[in-house]
This record gives C-alpha cells, sequence and structure tokens, in this order.
C-alpha cells in the first residue's frame, strides 16, 4: 500500500471544517492507504511557544476528536509530532538546502505571517519562519508518497517537494517525491460570516458540542441583512446560513428557491440546519462518550512506538547517503 501522511496541530478542539475537510477525507482514504495521522504538537509551537500547556492539553482533545470521527487505530497510525526526535534531525539537514529568502517567498508563510502580526509585532521567530523545512521532514520521515492538503497549502507542499528533489540529486534517491490530493471543503465560514471558522474566534461549531449548543450556535448565524421579515425575499448567495446548507442538505435548490420567493424563513431555516447538522454530529458524540482518555494514551503511545520505528529507518537511510553513518560504515 502507498503510504499517506497527514497532520493535525492540537491548538484547540476540532470543528466542522476539520471534519468536512482533513478527518473525512482520511477515514475514507485509510482503506486505501498506509495511513500515518500526525498531532502536530511542534508546529503548533510555533505560534503558541508561550501557551506550551495548552498546546499539551489539546493533544488529547485532538485525538479524542480524531477517533470519534472514524479514525480507526487498527487502520491508521496516530501519533504524536514531538515524540519523533527523528523529525528534528531532519529538519536539521534539510535546512542547509533552503534560502531564507525561498522561506519568506512562500506564499502560505507570507499570508500566515500577515494574519498574526499582533503576535509577532516586531519580527518573526526562526521557528515559524521555518516551519516549512519542518514540515518537508515530518513528510519524508515517514517516505509518504501521497499529502491530502487544501488549495491554500499546495505551497506548502511544493517546498516539500523541492527539498526532496535537491537532496535526491545531491546524495542520492533516498527520499520520496509527495504528491498532493486536494482535499475540497477545507475552508469553511463563521458563523459570523467570516470567510474562516477558526478555534480562536469564537465562530466555529466543535465536533463535541451538544446538540443544544449547535443549535444555539446556528440560530445566531449571520444571515441575509436584507431580509428583515418573514416573508421578504431573500438572497441565498449573501447569506452564511446557506453556505452551511450547502454542505449538509441534499435540497439546495429547494431551499433556495424558497428563500428568494420569501417563503422560507430565517429561524425556520436555521432550525432545519441545526438539525441537519446535528444529526452529522450524532455518530461522533456518540463515540465519543465511549472513549477514556487512559484508551487514547494507549492508542498514542503505541502509534508512537510504530511512526518512530518507521522514522528511524528513513534516517538511517538519510544518513548513509550524507556519508554519516560513522559507526556502521566501520
Amino acid at each position: 500500500m502507498k503510504r499517506i501522511l497527514t497532520g493535525i496541530r492540537p491548538t484547540g478542539k476540532l470543528h466542522i471544517g476539520h471534519y468536512l475537510g482533513m478527518l473525512e477525507q482520511t477515514v475514507s482514504l485509510q482503506n486505501e492507504f498506509d495511513t500515518f495521522v500526525m498531532i502536530a504538537d511542534v508546529q503548533a509551537l510555533t505560534d503558541n511557544f508561550e501557551r506550551p500547556k495548552s498546546v499539551r492539553e489539546n493533544v488529547l482533545e485532538v485525538a479524542l476528536d480524531a477517533i470519534s470521527s472514524g479514525i480507526n487505530p487498527y487502520k491508521s497510525t496516530l501519533f504524536i509530532q514531538s515524540l519523533i526526535p527523528e523529525i528534528a534531525e531532519l529538519t536539521v539537514y534539510y535546512s542547509n538546502l533552503v534560502t531564507i529568502s525561498r522561506l519568506q517567498q512562500n506564499p502560505t508563510v507570507k499570508t500566515e505571517i500577515a494574519q498574526k502580526r499582533e503576535l509577532f509585532k516586531h519580527s518573526v521567530t526562526y521557528g515559524f519562519l521555518g516551519y516549512p523545512i519542518s514540515q518537508a521532514a515530518d513528510i519524508t520521515a515517514f517516505q509518504a508518497s501521497v499529502v491530502p492538503v487544501g488549495e491554500d497549502q499546495i505551497p506548502q507542499l511544493e517546498q516539500t517537494r523541492e527539498i526532496v528533489r535537491k537532496f535526491n540529486s545531491i546524495y542520492g534517491e533516498a527520499l520520496v517525491l509527495p504528491e498532493a490530493r486536494v482535499i475540497p471543503n477545507t475552508r469553511v465560514k463563521g458563523l459570523d460570516g467570516d470567510a474562516k471558522m477558526g478555534k480562536s474566534l469564537g465562530n466555529a461549531i466543535f465536533l463535541s458540542d451538544t446538540a443544544e449548543n449547535v443549535s444555539g450556535k446556528v440560530s445566531s448565524a449571520i444571515t441575509d441583512p436584507a431580509k428583515i421579515r418573514l416573508r421578504d425575499v431573500g438572497n441565498p448567495d449573501v447569506c452564511t446560513v446557506f453556505e452551511y446548507h450547502k454542505l449538509f442538505s441534499e435540497n439546495l435548490e429547494t431551499i433556495a428557491d424558497e428563500c428568494r420567493a420569501g417563503d422560507r424563513g430565517c429561524v425556520m431555516c436555521k432550525r432545519d440546519l441545526a438539525q441537519k447538522v446535528n444529526a452529522k454530529l450524532e455518530p461522533i458524540r456518540e463515540k465519543r462518550a465511549t472513549l477514556e482518555p487512559s484508551e487514547i494514551f494507549e492508542i498514542l503511545f503505541e502509534g508512537t512506538n510504530k511512526a518512530r520505528t518507521v522514522a528511524r529507518e528513513t534516517l538511517d537511510v538519510v544518513k548513509q547517503h550524507m556519508h554519516l553513518d560513522y559507526f556502521k560504515a566501520a
């Protein structure tokens, strides 16, 4: 089986954007690929370096969300990034293959720096600027041939591909060149109409939310501001609730027609949406309720041990090609 690697940053509980993008795709792919799912706590520290305790606490939450959503520990290897020191060593070797100007030109890095201007204030940390190199180490440590990404993450993967090509050209064919598999629906609007649903923005529906929480959040979602009264005609193209119906409803054309004709009120439309979102999340809630922290830690322990074995094999090959295998050579 070809190997696939995907990662989740433990910066908070996962929301429906994560489910409809990364998680749902990974659940379907784990039957087709040798699947590795990394909880990227080191990467989370690049912009949460002052809050390491929260990153640690979120590792368990992310693992719970992932397993509840269908990541099967018997089919997928779920592991913690910081417990794979081979990744850190590969990062050091790869850092010699990438210029600072190339990192600064990475579109994804530039966008995230702009979004986190307040965090960095005067200058960007080396860790944040260099995380595409760390990401290349993540991917190549497990010799992943396929990496699921959103369209906005394609430049990141291209940086990995550049590193792999350069390494192989200098030291010989040691690393697998990964291919992107673009994931649909990776960007879900926030309930407030913001372009992106975010863990820290107060505009997200979390996988662990109760049915009551979901209904309450949906009832507060932004609709067409011009539709004030029940019978007013509406414009679904500017309605956040309709954006969610695109993700959870099959009768989209009927919903849009009723809205434009003034036959669908916003309260009823939100109630309809909440029922559909809850129907999607209920199996996840039921699975989560059966999981104990001790069980999750056992899964992470076993997955991390397996992941480290694979990463160690890759590092051995890399060091052999770089003529750094001193005692083995002797």
